[in-house]
């Protein structure tokens, strides 16, 4: 009988704490809690700058397409750039600059056209004014061909916690001697207003996985 308590007991126990371990890993929250205002809705405009030409080139070719010397696209299918293209507030390279582009960009299709089709995956970190420090990401199809592109914005950082919306692109101008693109962007993203630093709000991060109950046990 004394054996079969003890069992219980060990088995009563052992789901207990199971139980507030499973319970407490995660818990509902809302964004007032991390120091969040009201969401709201932000535009932002600036013009990108994707420089092949010039001692200092914004991309490089990181992979090869095999392709490559063998089709007529200037970027054959498969091939992979990486870019740190800057973002001006007007459409002159030498205008005031407000952030960076960095990122990749892959050809997706095998059509061998001037019209390129892009995979697209960047983050924009803003380097002037409120967002100084905050950045944006994209990820998304960018058909170069068309007038207008359009790109979902699937997160950000700093001012941008918690952001989605969409992109819209727009060529400007290219030197199709040279390879330079200069792309006009209108950003349209929805992101909480933070009424704390990230220092203040996440100093005491362990509460999410600490729970005084289980000090009783």
């Amino acid at each position: 009988m004394a054996h079969s308590k003890t069992l219980l007991y060990t088995f009563f126990t052992t789901f207990l704490f199971s139980s507030l371990v499973t319970a407490n890993y995660y818990q509902n929250i809302s964004p007032s809690y991390l120091g969040f205002k009201q969401e709201k809705l932000t535009h932002i405009h600036f013009f990108f700058h994707d420089i092949v030409s010039g001692p200092k080139p914004t991309v490089s070719i990181s992979v090869e397409s095999p392709l490559s010397g063998k089709s007529k696209s200037p970027l054959p299918f498969g091939s992979l750039v990486i870019i740190e293209d800057p973002l001006t507030v007007g459409p002159e390279l030498n205008s005031k600059q407000i952030g960076k582009a960095q990122g990749f960009y892959v050809t997706v299709s095998q059509d061998a056209v001037l019209e390129l089709e892009l995979v697209m995956g960047m983050t924009f970190t803003f380097t002037d004014g409120k967002f100084n420090g905050s950045a944006i990401t994209v990820l998304g199809r960018n058909a170069i061909g068309d007038l207008i592109r359009e790109m979902p914005i699937i997160g950000g950082t700093g001012e941008f916690r918690f952001a989605r919306g969409f992109l819209q692109a727009k060529t400007h101008f290219v030197d199709y001697h040279k390879g330079d693109a200069h792309v006009e962007y209108n950003v349209y993203v929805f992101h909480y207003e933070s009424s704390t630093s990230s220092e203040e709000v996440f100093a005491n991060g362990v509460q999410f996985i600490a729970e005084p109950t289980l000090g009783k046990i």
